[in-house]
C-alpha cells in the first residue's frame, strides 16, 4: 500500500485533485486567519465593553448555537441549491457579522448578532462552511488523495489561525500609538467584515454545479467526480444508521470541546494566570504552528494505521495532557502540557473529514457532512456557558479536567463502535 502524497513545499495539492480545489484551501486559510484573531479577542472586546465572563460564555454559546441550526438547514435543504451559491451567501453573512460586532455595545444586539452570524470562538471550525467545504473538496480528488487534500485543508487552517492568533497583539500595539483601546478592538472586526468580502469574491471562482472551471478541462469521468462532473447531492439513504452513530459520538467529542473553546481558554489563561491577550495571542500561535506541523504527518499515519486508528490513538494521549494541565500549579508546567496537547489534539481532524467522506456514498456526503456536524455544534454550544459559569464561581480548574475527561472516553467509544466499518477507496 503506498503512502498518501504527503504534502510538499511549493505545492499546494496533491497529485490527483482537481484544480479548483485551490480556491477551497485559500478560502479556508482566509477564515483561519480571521477566526484565530477572533477567538482571543473576543472575550478581551466584551470584557472592555463592561460585560462580565458569564456573558462571554453565553455569547459563546451562541454563536455555536446559532452555527448549528444553520448547519442543519444546509444539512436538511442545502442539495436544493448550488453549493457554490451557498458559499457566497455565507461570506456575506461573515462580513455582516464583522460590521455589528464592531458597531454595536449591547449585550443583546450582540447577543443576536452571534447567534445569527459567523463568529468562531473554538479552535475547529464550527460553522457553516465546513460542510459546505468538504462535500467540495471529496468531490476534487479520490482515495488516498482524498486524505491528503483534506490534511492540507487542515493544516492550511491550523497554521493560518496561529497567525491570526498573532493579531491580538494588533490593538494593544495601536493603543500604544494613541489609538483608544476599544477603537483597535473595533477596528479588528471590521477587518474580519473585509475579509468576509474578499471570501465572497474567492468563492465566485468556483465551478458552477461541479463543472470544471475555465482553463481546466474536466478529467475523463472514470474517476468519478473527484475529476469530473459532480454526483448529485440528495438527502442521507443508506449511510443513515452510520451517519447517526457517529453523530452522537462526535456530538461529545464537541460538548467536551465547547467547555473549552479558545475563547474561553483565553478567559482562563487572563483569569487563571494573568496573561495579556498579546501574550495569550503568542501562546496560541506556537499551539497553532505544532497543530499544523502534526497535520503533516496524518495523511502518512493514516496509511499505515487506518484512519480510526490515526483519530483515536492521537487524540487518547492529547486529553491526558489537558487533565494535567489543569492540575499544574504555575503558568510555566501547564504551558507545557498544553502545547504537547497541541501538538496532537488536531491530527484526528484531516482523518476525521475524510473518514466520513468515505464512509458514505459520494452522492450523501454534503448531508453526511452536515448532519456530523450539527449535532457537534449544537453540543458544543452548551458548553461554553457552563465553563464560563464554573469560572466565575471560582472553580478554575473544572473546565479543563471535565472537557478531558470527556473526550477520553469519547475516544475509547469510538474505537469500540467504528472498528468494523468498511470505507470505501
Amino acid at each position: 500500500m503506498t503512502a498518501p502524497d504527503a504534502p510538499r513545499a511549493g505545492r499546494l495539492l496533491p497529485a490527483g485533485a482537481a484544480p479548483w480545489a485551490r480556491v477551497l484551501l485559500l478560502a479556508r486559510a482566509l477564515r483561519a486567519l480571521a477566526d484565530g484573531a477572533m477567538a482571543v479577542l473576543l472575550p478581551a472586546y466584551l470584557l472592555a465593553l463592561g460585560l462580565d465572563a458569564l456573558a462571554v460564555g453565553v455569547l459563546s454559546t451562541a454563536t455555536l448555537l446559532g452555527s448549528a441550526l444553520a448547519t442543519l438547514a444546509v444539512g436538511a435543504w442545502g442539495h436544493r441549491w448550488p453549493p457554490r451559491r451557498l458559499l457566497r451567501g455565507a461570506a456575506l453573512l461573515m462580513a455582516a457579522t464583522g460590521a455589528g460586532f464592531a458597531a454595536l455595545s449591547g449585550f443583546w444586539p450582540l447577543l443576536l448578532v452571534a447567534f445569527i452570524g459567523t463568529l468562531n470562538p473554538s479552535s475547529g471550525d464550527v460553522s457553516v462552511f465546513l460542510p459546505l467545504e468538504h462535500a467540495r473538496l471529496a468531490q476534487a480528488a479520490p482515495g488516498g488523495a482524498r486524505t491528503a487534500l483534506f490534511a492540507r485543508y487542515s493544516v492550511l487552517a491550523a497554521a493560518c489561525a496561529a497567525v491570526g492568533a498573532l493579531g491580538a497583539g494588533i490593538p494593544q500595539a495601536l493603543a500604544r500609538l494613541g489609538v483608544e483601546p476599544l477603537a483597535a478592538l473595533r477596528g479588528m472586526f471590521a477587518l474580519y467584515a473585509l475579509l468576509g468580502l474578499a471570501l465572497w469574491a474567492l468563492y465566485g471562482r468556483l465551478p458552477r454545479d461541479g463543472a470544471a472551471p475555465a482553463g481546466h478541462p474536466a478529467d475523463a469521468p472514470a474517476n468519478g467526480p473527484a475529476n469530473g462532473a459532480a454526483a448529485r447531492p440528495s438527502a442521507l439513504g443508506p449511510s443513515r444508521p452510520l451517519v447517526m452513530r457517529l453523530a452522537l459520538l462526535f456530538s461529545v467529542d464537541s460538548f467536551a470541546g465547547g467547555l473549552l473553546v479558545n475563547s474561553l481558554l483565553a478567559l482562563w489563561l487572563l483569569q487563571r494566570h494573568g496573561l495579556q491577550p498579546a501574550q495569550a495571542g503568542l501562546f496560541f500561535f506556537a499551539a497553532g504552528l505544532l497543530s499544523a506541523a502534526s497535520q503533516l504527518a496524518a495523511p502518512w499515519l493514516a496509511a499505515r494505521i487506518g484512519l480510526l486508528n490515526t483519530m483515536v490513538f492521537t487524540h487518547l494521549p492529547a486529553n491526558v495532557c489537558l487533565v494535567g494541565a489543569a492540575l499544574m500549579p504555575d503558568l510555566t508546567s501547564a504551558l507545557v502540557l498544553l502545547l504537547v496537547r497541541a501538538a496532537l489534539s488536531q491530527m484526528d481532524v484531516p482523518a476525521r473529514g475524510a473518514y466520513v467522506m468515505a464512509a458514505v456514498t459520494p452522492a450523501e456526503r454534503t448531508a453526511a457532512a452536515s448532519f456530523t456536524a450539527v449535532p457537534r455544534s449544537l453540543a458544543a454550544a452548551l458548553g461554553p456557558s457552563l465553563s464560563a459559569a464554573l469560572l466565575a464561581a471560582g472553580f478554575m480548574a473544572a473546565p479543563l479536567l471535565l472537557c478531558g475527561l470527556l473526550k477520553i472516553g469519547y475516544d475509547l467509544a469510538l474505537w469500540r463502535a467504528c472498528r468494523g466499518v468498511k470505507l470505501e477507496a
